[in-house]
């Protein structure tokens, strides 16, 4: 389903009711402008198309679309379109960029330098495009070319750290370590918090001197600065392993995969160091899940394979290794594997089949590559003449990988609205957050953000609290004015209730207050004292749960042990849940109560009860759309792919702008 603004529709009833276009053109370009800047691009498309529509000679329609193509990835499109803008306006320098820039992603780099350089014409000495030429030339393996032009920027702008460390890049793959040392370091005495010079740092720690303890120190600072990149985690693990540290490597897999639990390296990896310790129920569930998720995972089919031996699955270890084997026909090992296999089974003649097929591969081998431990390149169909010996099996197969694109240099832009943050690689995925009265929301362009509640709506009608309430999860950092207008109010409640008799709103108006200014536990407080003298009133729960989650996130109860902290979440969620419980005893008919059901379940891990409750939100409000998501998100957490997908799919067609950031990792 496709939603247009009320604006929009204006304009197309204008059109169907008009033989020509009667379009406020520039009023079209400035509300699509507004849409592509809050990141809404289908809608900004939408727009774009009417400006070119009532006037095609225009050419900043033709660029601000091919802005919002690009940020939807769609490279071509947005490469027709600038190439369009570029034809009515050669002046326009951003469009010759924004051509580049798609250009560049789309892998036409030589193309891409000739935009750079026909906008350097305009703009000469401009530092974003010197710098995008430059990664360009990287792209294109031209690395003398482009640490020349690193050295031109830095002489015009010595101050720039991304240069040094673009530079540093040049230099590392002229195998110049010394110089590509020197650039890192000078880019972190510009800028301490420059991510990619730990990150080449560590780099150059391992691959130079296999010095891990110092690679350990960088990628901790490198996770200090970006604590929510998974890639980081698992890159760290590697590290820790190599030095022994095995608890801090699993500690590192698992942080990893709760910011990503579809990242595939990592439930490789932890697999694999399951298998270590002989933990094979668990190290099965990680190899299940990658294969869930890439089903053609000859990693994960070798090492299931092992681990279903070492359960004496000895069936499904043979159906494993024999994917394998066909695969990669010319591997040794699979077919010893497979013999040993056959064997435990009993089948002797497919056994001695096995071993001579193996020995057959063996003599056919070249000599074996002295890097397979850190062998990253996916495995080939059919390997040719480049099989390893059997002696590498386990370490092509059986090595832990690493993130080799964590150090992410990024074009640089003179037009800010072309960054966007949607198709954000590195952007964080969480659950659609928990549904909240408040006395504010975020209305987005596509969606307002408020849900019905039949309670919300008869306060509101009473006109007896201060504010008008909404249910909304998408609330606005409060500011200095809006914090003092809610103390203020709570001041009014104390002096109202020291001199008048208590009524259930008075509780319920200056809980809302309490928790606005973000004092949970007041919040409870004051809801305990609405439920006290109205029993039944569904929305005194509602607010009491909302408080009691405040305070569950915020984690404002000592604990003197870890096993003490869980303890008391575990108590704090159950509480939350009877609490919602009670309100859909009361007011059974309240999609938002089952939504935040499903939260609480979620967080205390019972993910079918969690599915079940936004199951029910959705057959109350069955276009709920971030019930389809948290639902669809913890489908996938689970291992069913096909589900998850269908509900991700179903939660952007509704609105739920992050929908598309996830079906896109999981489905590339």
């Amino acid at each position: 389903m496709h939603y247009i603004k009320f604006g929009l529709l204006l304009i197309l009833l204008a059109f169907a009711a008009s033989g020509k276009a009667q379009v406020n053109t520039e009023q079209v370009l400035r509300i699509g402008s507004n849409a592509l800047y809050f990141e809404d691009y289908m809608l900004s498309i939408q727009y774009f198309n009417q400006a070119i529509q009532a006037k095609p000679y225009l050419a900043r329609p033709y660029f601000l679309r091919a802005i919002a193509k690009l940020n939807l990835e769609d490279f071509r499109g947005a490469e027709t379109d600038a190439s369009k803008a570029i034809e009515l306006n050669p002046y326009l320098t951003d469009a010759w960029e924004v051509r580049g820039v798609a250009r560049q992603n789309a892998g036409k780099h030589r193309l891409a330098i000739e935009d750079y350089n026909k906008a350097l014409e305009l703009l000469p000495r401009n530092r974003q495009l010197m710098f995008n030429k430059a990664l360009a030339l990287n792209d294109l393996e031209e690395y003398d070319d482009a640490k020349n032009t690193f050295d031109e920027i830095l002489r015009y702008y010595p101050g720039f750290d991304n240069a040094y460390l673009g530079r540093a890049r040049s230099y590392l793959a002229l195998k110049d370590t010394v110089a590509a040392s020197a650039d890192i370091e000078k880019a972190l005495s510009i800028n301490k918090n420059a991510v990619n010079a730990y990150i080449m740092r560590s780099d150059i720690a391992i691959n130079s001197k296999a010095d891990y303890k110092q690679a350990i120190e960088d990628m901790d600072m490198a996770i200090r600065l970006q604590p929510r990149l998974a890639g980081l985690y698992i890159n760290r693990a590697f590290f820790r392993y190599k030095t022994d540290s095995y608890t801090g490597a699993m500690a590192d897999y698992d942080y990893a995969l709760t910011l990503e639990p579809y990242n595939v390296t990592a439930l490789f990896n932890r697999g694999l160091l399951l298998m270590e310790v002989n933990a094979n129920d668990l190290a099965l569930e990680d190899f299940n899940r990658v294969l869930e998720l890439n089903p053609d995972d000859v990693r994960a089919l070798y090492n299931r394979s092992i681990v279903q031996s070492n359960k004496g699955n000895y069936k499904e270890a043979i159906a494993d290794i024999t994917k394998v084997a066909e695969a990669y026909p010319a591997l040794p090992g699979a077919y010893y594997h497979r013999a040993n296999l056959y064997r435990k089974l009993g089948q002797l003649a497919n056994a001695e089949a096995d071993y001579k097929r193996g020995d057959k591969a063996s003599k056919n081998l070249p000599a074996a590559s002295e890097n397979a431990d850190m062998e990253q390149q996916d495995i080939p169909a059919e390997a040719g003449n480049n099989e390893p010996s059997d002696d590498e099996t386990s370490r092509l197969f059986a090595s832990l990988l690493t993130v080799d694109d964590n150090a992410d240099f990024r074009e640089e832009y003179n037009n800010t609205a072309i960054r966007g943050r949607v198709q954000d690689k590195n952007l964080n995925v969480e659950v659609e957050p928990y549904m909240m009265l408040s006395f504010y929301n975020s209305p987005t362009e596509l969606r307002s953000a408020t849900l019905y509640m039949r309670e919300v709506d008869n306060i509101n009608s009473t006109r007896e609290l201060r504010f008008v309430l909404m249910l909304t999860n998408k609330v606005p950092l409060l500011d200095e004015s809006m914090a003092q207008k809610h103390f203020q109010s709570i001041d009014y409640y104390n002096s109202y209730l020291a001199t008048h008799s208590p009524r259930p709103v008075d509780y319920i108006g200056r809980a809302l207050d309490f928790i606005t200014v973000r004092d949970y536990i007041n919040a409870e407080k004051d809801a305990t004292r609405a439920i006290e003298l109205a029993p039944n009133l569904a929305l005194a729960y509602m607010i009491r749960a909302q408080a009691k989650y405040g305070t569950y996130l915020l984690g404002e109860e000592e604990a003197s042990t870890a096993m003490a902290r869980a303890a008391i979440n575990r108590k704090n969620l159950d509480d939350i849940n009877a609490d919602l419980d009670i309100v859909l005893s009361l007011s059974p008919e309240t999609p938002a109560a089952w939504f935040n059901k499903g939260i609480v379940l979620f967080e205390m891990e019972d993910y079918e009860g969690a599915c079940k409750a936004y199951d029910k939100a959705l057959e109350l409000k069955p276009e709920f759309g971030e019930a389809y998501y948290n639902r669809g998100y913890i489908e996938l957490k689970n291992g069913h792919r096909t589900a998850g997908i269908a509900d991700l799919s179903k939660a952007g067609e509704l609105g739920i702008v992050p929908a598309y950031n996830l079906l896109k990792r999981i489905t590339r």
